[in-house]
């Protein structure tokens, strides 16, 4: 089918792979926890728009320089912990109420969306699975160019995002309580700084292998 064999080894393992823990599900569980479900919604959305610049990556042989090259991966790298630290640190300082998020419009979410997605485009490891996963399930001899690689990635995206939609909402029907009380909220936010400090670090100790 279009140069794809195995979809439904694909499909299985896709699933089995986004219901196994990793740094976007703590990023979208920590955002759920502290700020409420539109939140963690919002944040989902942009990891899986990131994970979709990842497939045309792949689609398109851009990922292979990040494979290849040892700069250029570890400048990636080096920009997302960054990143992800600078985040931490700045929910770790906040004085606000983080559920002052619900009042200040599409704007504040609309970053959050970016954020989201910021945090799965500059993790280099994502586009190395991206590139060394799906190749296994298209025909070496395919004469189809991309389709292939968007196809496999979009079923991926598909199955992550049905995942991410169910952790927001039970994570934030659980927490909802925890969440009503001001004090508590900012503990949450905090938590959720310390949480993004330990993925930027755990980022910068990542390598190619």
């Amino acid at each position: 089918m279009l140069g794809i064999e195995h979809y439904e080894l694909f499909l299985l393992s896709g699933v089995l792979l986004n219901l196994t823990p990793g740094t976007d599900t703590l990023y979208i569980l920590s955002r759920t926890v502290a700020q409420g479900k539109s939140e963690g919604l919002m944040s989902a959305a942009g990891i899986n728009c990131g994970a979709l610049i990842h497939t045309l990556f792949a689609a398109f042989g851009l990922s292979v320089v990040l494979m290849q090259s040892a700069l250029a991966f570890n400048l990636v790298k080096w920009i997302g912990a960054a990143y992800l630290i600078y985040m931490g640190i700045k929910s770790i300082r906040t004085r606000s109420n983080p559920f002052e998020l619900q009042h200040m419009g599409q704007a504040k979410k609309h970053k959050l969306f970016f954020q989201g997605m910021l945090t799965n485009v500059l993790n280099p490891k994502v586009a190395l699975f991206f590139l060394a996963f799906m190749p296994q399930f298209i025909d070496p001899e395919h004469t189809s160019g991309a389709l292939p690689f968007i196809i496999l990635g979009l079923t991926f995206i598909v199955t992550g995002s049905i995942w991410n939609i169910i952790l927001v909402l039970c994570s934030s029907w659980m927490t909802r309580r925890l969440r009503s009380s001001v004090n508590f909220s900012k503990y949450l936010n905090k938590l959720t700084g310390v949480i993004f400090v330990g993925l930027g670090i755990k980022l910068l100790r990542t390598s190619r292998s």
